[in-house]
């Protein structure tokens, strides 16, 4: 037996723990191939299937009590670190956020099968006051749900190679070189695929100084504002409830669904509180691909605006969006 395979053999079930323990916590290292090469070598017996289980939810549950516990005590500025860790960070916020509050605890049943839900469901359910052993039994299922798919569907890989001598003296010695390439290519895989939007964010974004000389010219010369789009989640009000001089609140799911009433005589700017402006930048690709052509990402976000000291007004619901009134009405409906 090749040396790194026996080393995992002996030491399966602390290598198990720490591995999901790093992953749960943040760290971009995906467990899912150690699941399955684990459900694969119980089915030889060198590991057994239930302590490899109980490792990995006792990982589970160490993990997501930190993360708990910490979005009851930091709120949204744990999110966003965790969100900037996260592979999936172009997509984590506004997936969690939304989810969380249509489906509540129910939300941890199928959170860790989710890219980026994963990863901020635990802040997010201590950041909204569900109480801990609520949290604690919606997340053990869930955990052993998960779990269950990848370790028990190893199983039946394993079940199969025992029944081919040679597949199963080819798993026995490629299987770790097989774990590692699988582990490489979807490190690969994301970190490209955020990089590339990242980039395009860049090239498509405007800045504030921007967007605030757009502002100031749209007034001098009695053009039509830009119409801008405050993105953010209610639970990021919290911190500062302040809005862009104009700006309406509508969810990004709203806006989407009502995309038709967006003005087309004037440039759409849609800002959010998230890492890197995902939620802004990945709304104005699909609203492009929906055909309105001049929406754009405020770089930055919310934070940025604020930082460069560019004016902010308290929101008002009353008063009137002359840019889009039919697409408020129809929000507001």
């Amino acid at each position: 037996m090749p040396i790194a395979l026996e080393f995992f053999v002996h030491y399966a079930y602390g290598i198990l723990f720490l591995w999901v323990l790093v992953e749960q916590l943040g760290i971009p290292v995906p467990s899912i191939p150690l699941l399955i090469a684990a459900g694969t070598l119980s089915a030889t017996h060198r590991i057994h299937a239930l302590p490899a289980m109980v490792a990995i939810l006792a990982a589970c549950l160490v993990a997501d009590s930190v993360w708990y516990f910490l979005g009851v005590r930091y709120g949204g500025r744990v999110i966003k670190l965790l969100c900037r860790l996260s592979l999936e960070a172009a997509s984590c916020v506004k997936k969690t956020e939304g989810t969380v509050g249509r489906h509540g605890a129910v939300t941890l049943l199928f959170a860790k099968f989710v890219p980026g839900l994963s990863t901020v469901a635990p802040p997010i359910a201590g950041q909204t006051g569900m109480p801990y052993m609520r949290f604690v039994a919606y997340d053990m299922v869930g955990s052993l749900l998960w779990a269950s798919a990848y370790v028990f569907g190893g199983r039946f890989l394993g079940d199969l190679a025992k029944r081919s001598l040679p597949f199963l003296h080819f798993l026995g010695h490629f299987g770790v070189l097989l774990f590692v390439l699988a582990i490489l290519g979807f490190v690969a895989q994301r970190v490209w695929k955020h990089r590339e939007f990242l980039r395009t964010l860049r090239d498509a974004g405007v800045t504030g100084a921007e967007l605030h000389e757009m502002m100031l010219a749209a007034v001098a010369n009695g053009n039509k504002a830009p119409f801008i789009v405050d993105l953010r989640h209610p639970l990021d009000y919290l911190p500062d409830p302040r809005v862009l001089p104009g700006a309406v609140r509508i969810s990004p799911t709203e806006l989407e669904k009502h995309c038709h009433l967006l003005p087309r005589d004037t440039d759409v700017i849609l800002y959010c509180t998230c890492p890197n402006d995902e939620t802004s930048g990945s709304l104005a690709q699909r609203l492009q691909r929906l055909g309105v052509h001049r929406v754009r990402p405020l770089r930055g976000g919310f934070e940025g605006w604020r930082d460069a000291l560019l004016p902010l007004v308290d929101y008002d619901e009353a008063t009137p969006r002359h840019a889009a009134p039919e697409l408020v009405q129809a929000v507001a409906a």
